[in-house]
């Protein structure tokens, strides 16, 4: 009997355990004002505050600490929402219409429903213990206490998140680092990349964000006893809980909470002409006039550090062409500018002792310090010397005006390297704080300090923002990150989708990869083109490489030039309609690329999967990422047709499907119901003609109504979208009975000027040749091909007026 009571005890105990927060943590009151509700308890107080019907923050404020409301990431302000109160046994509910906590009183505990589901609870909450090093991180997260939340986490939950990783797409039962770190070579497994960020995705569809920029942890269920825990040094106890009825409610509303991703020029959507390093003014010029020749499409070339000293280490901080190397820098940006070229510049924020500007750095007072208040010099790969301390405004101020003087010799795009830092030792102190408090962020505010020297020389030209590491929020910004030093191998090439992927879901949509990868003596023609043949399909097309191999289709074998060529043309060709998913991106918030489970989020066998993803919402991408395959299982998102881009084969969806693989391009598929806009071949974005579209419709018989719409402005102009300079073309097809009806309009901005468009229109899938087809009413004769089953029509349209067009169809 005495072994039962115990039992029973035990079991109490633990339910007791389960259903409770910190069993020290007592409830002692709560209030409400100026929109605030807040909770005190023994240890501390809780901050709830709403920023929006599906955004709420909470702020544990411990006892004899001070409120800090300074955040790095967020930028909306909260909203006044309407809320509901209710006090029902030892049950608080404070909330919106759909997002609300509740404060159990006894015993305590904090939890947050959403439309009445649970999402998450706190555990523990906010507590202190001994700090738990890891071995990746050893020498950099130093502490004896660290400070965390704790939270319950449900068995099936599947999360995402922590920045960019390569673990697979679910990332539970990780702790990961919270330290932004460069690893070279990685390749299929890295816990630790360039680019960290606080926070964690859920398969239950809501999003936590850590607000606070201190270095530290994310331990996603490590222990495997259903616990989530954000770790810290020092800093704000605050996060922000975001929730929607879907994925894209999700990542809209947190890109509301942080910030949206400017329009970039035009241009970026591109080829770039990249290596590590191009030697002198010379080459540059050669590489350029070989695309040329060998009518290549390229938009812009990226010079690494060569242009400001000919040796690797010792350079960092000259901030000057070398003349023996670069003699007519301004000559060569104009040269490059009459080809329809772009020039971006590598730069690095250190400044070494043997740099030319050293005793300029160390006179103008622009560096970090150590502890005693001297310009703090250390030691690492490219020499010895400081880092700029750029939250200091005199700092600020000096390195904006490097990049204003760089800007008058014409160049158009900074890349921003090392702003992991690549080294900081955590002695180092900036004028608003420690190294730990701020190393994660310093990526972060140097893209803001380049975009708004890049916006100080020309206030009318959108900047571009090359950046390898970042923070919540770098995408206001116009931050466009990398993956890193990738591994030029198979194994580097497979967890790209899934690093974009991933990053996409937090808020950073263009990251994109070194294509054909960074590091090492790896000549393979087949890995080379499978690599270019997925970046048509992803954000940034930049081919990147050490110097070991060449990055460059021109320097490459005759098939791997002719493959690259084939994709690189694809990329151009699909101008109209990627530039129409980066408005998306700038006006809702949306990744370019994105997970399957976007489709079908109780799909449980998509929750990890990534080896397809949707390009925008109408086009299914399958990379290949496996040496010498044939053929190749893709997954068919359910409740559409999909539609094989070359071939035209029509594939139900919700099926696995095997499907045999080209050496020329990847398996790529078109949504029933969907409207394609591609371009004209060009050699540069420079000569896109936005009065041209090949319009292609394909038709679906299951689709009865559809409707797409495709943004268009100059391509150059800040604030096109603000300012109301664009024009969103609409087009809409109906079936009814044996009609196919599709109507084109024009939403024009307040600013824009609307011009007649010429569209070569394709419809595919028509079986069989029409009876009549009317444009406006009147009847015209288009071209039937009954191989592929397509109807091509020529159509004007001053996009002033509406334009119908009418088709009968056979049965």
């Amino acid at each position: 009997m005495r072994k039962l009571f115990l039992s029973l005890l035990f079991i109490i105990a633990g339910i007791i355990c389960l259903f409770s927060q910190n069993p020290e943590r007592v409830y002692q009151s709560h209030s409400e004002e100026n929109g605030i509700f807040s909770v005190t308890t023994n240890d501390g107080k809780y901050l709830f505050k709403y920023y929006s019907t599906e955004i709420l923050e909470t702020t544990f404020v411990p006892n004899g600490e001070e409120t800090n409301a300074n955040s790095h990431a967020v930028i909306l302000q909260p909203n006044k929402v309407e809320t509901t109160y209710k006090y029902v046994g030892n049950d608080i509910t404070y909330g919106t219409e759909g997002l609300s906590v509740i404060v159990t009183t006894e015993p305590f505990k904090i939890s947050y429903t959403y439309n009445d589901d649970s999402l998450i609870s706190e555990k523990r909450g906010y507590y202190k213990s001994p700090h738990e090093s890891m071995e990746l991180v050893k020498d950099h997260i130093i502490a004896d206490v660290s400070e965390k939340i704790e939270f319950n986490l449900t068995e099936e939950e599947v999360l995402y998140g922590g920045g960019s990783r390569a673990l697979g797409m679910n990332r539970r039962w990780h702790r990961l680092p919270l330290y932004n770190r460069a690893q070279y070579g990685y390749q299929s497994y890295s816990e630790l990349l360039n680019f960290t960020l606080p926070v964690v995705l859920s398969s239950k569809k809501y999003m936590l964000h850590f607000d606070n920029s201190t270095i530290g942890y994310l331990d996603l269920d490590s222990r495997k006893d259903n616990t989530l825990t954000y770790e810290t040094l020092s800093g704000r106890k605050t996060y922000q809980i975001i929730a929607g009825n879907s994925w894209y409610d999700v990542v809209e509303n947190y890109a509301e909470l942080t910030g949206k991703q400017p329009m970039l020029p035009r241009w970026t959507l591109g080829n770039f002409s990249s290596r590590f390093g191009y030697h002198s003014q010379k080459e540059t010029l050669e590489t350029i006039d070989k695309f040329k020749k060998d009518e290549i499409p390229v938009d812009a070339i990226i010079i690494d550090l060569y242009w400001f000293g000919k040796e690797i280490q010792g350079t960092l901080g000259n901030f000057e062409f070398y003349r023996d190397s670069f003699p007519e820098p301004k000559q060569m940006v104009d040269v490059l500018k009459s080809q329809n070229v772009e020039t971006t510049l590598i730069t690095e924020p250190y400044v070494l002792k043997t740099s030319k500007h050293w005793d300029e750095a160390v006179n103008e007072d622009i560096l970090a310090k150590d502890s005693i208040g001297n310009p703090a010099v250390f030691e690492f790969y490219f020499g010895k010397g400081g880092i700029i301390d750029i939250f200091k405004p005199k700092g600020e101020r000096w390195f904006k005006d490097i990049y204003n003087r760089l800007s008058d010799y014409g160049v158009n795009g900074f890349w921003g390297d090392l702003g992991e830092p690549e080294e900081l030792p955590n002695w180092v102190n900036f004028e608003t704080g420690s190294a730990d408090e701020l190393h994660n962020i310093y990526g972060h505010n140097w893209a803001k300090l380049v975009y708004e020297a890049s916006l100080e020389s020309n206030s009318n030209r959108r900047p571009f923002v090359l950046m390898r590491a970042g923070y919540s929020g770098s995408q206001r910004y116009g931050m466009i990150p990398w993956t890193g030093d990738v591994s030029r191998s198979w194994g580097g090439l497979k967890p790209q989708p899934e690093i974009a992927l991933q990053m996409g879901m937090q808020g950073i949509a263009y990251m994109h990869s070194d294509l054909g990868g960074f590091a090492g003596a790896n000549l393979d023609d087949e890995l080379y083109a499978r690599w270019l043949q997925y970046g048509v399909f992803q954000p940034i097309f930049r081919p990147h490489a050490d110097e070991t191999l060449a990055s460059e289709p021109v320097y490459r074998s005759e098939k791997a030039k002719k493959l690259a060529n084939f994709a690189i043309q694809m990329r151009y060709r699909m101008l109209p309609y990627n530039y129409h998913l980066m408005a998306e991106n700038h006006i809702k918030g949306r990744p370019l690329m994105r997970p399957l489970f976007f489709e079908e989020p109780n799909n449980a066998d998509l929750l990890e999967y990534s080896d397809a993803y949707l390009w925008g919402n109408d086009i299914l991408v399958s990379p290949v990422l496996e040496a010498g395959k044939k053929t190749q299982e893709v997954y068919f998102p359910r409740g559409s047709m999909w539609f094989d881009i070359e071939t035209d084969e029509v594939i139900e969806g919700g099926q696995k499907k095997s499907v045999t693989l080209s050496e020329s391009f990847i398996p790529v598929y078109a949504r029933g119901g969907s409207f394609i806009p591609l371009a004209k071949p060009m050699q540069s974005t420079k000569s896109y003609d936005d009065g041209y579209l090949q319009l292609q419709y394909y038709h679906d018989v299951t689709v009865t109504k559809s409707q797409r719409h495709l943004y268009m402005d100059d391509g150059i102009t800040t604030n096109t979208f603000e300012n109301g300079a664009y024009q969103i073309l609409d087009f809409e097809a109906k079936i009814r009975g044996s009609w196919l009806e599709i109507e084109f309009n024009a939403n024009n901005g307040k600013n824009f000027t609307p011009r007649t468009k010429t569209i070569d229109f394709t419809i595919h899938n028509i079986e069989k040749k029409p009876k009549r087809i009317k444009i406006n009413n009147e009847k015209v004769n288009g071209t039937y091909n009954s191989q592929y089953k397509t109807l091509t029509l020529n159509i004007d349209w001053d996009t002033n007026t509406e334009k119908k067009v009418r088709i009968k169809l056979r049965k």
